[in-house]
């Protein structure tokens, strides 16, 4: 299976619910969650960290697949 796209992005804000809004390298602003193997290894994100995520097909939720 080929891998997904992803885009850069730096977190704004910690949501409730494990959401967190982040500001694409575009200057667009959407809502995140993290990836299954983010949460299985508590892999800690907060306010001010640089992530890699996937966008959904309609481009306003994304998935943070990497910390870094």
């Amino acid at each position: 299976m080929p891998k997904e796209p992803t885009v850069r992005g730096q977190l704004t804000e910690v949501l409730p619910n494990s959401l967190y809004r982040v500001r694409l390298e575009n200057g667009e602003e959407i809502i995140a969650h993290l990836a299954g193997k983010l949460k299985m290894n508590h892999i800690r994100v907060i306010a001010g960290d640089f992530v890699s995520l996937v966008l959904s097909p309609d481009g306003k939720m994304g998935r943070i697949v990497y910390r870094g």
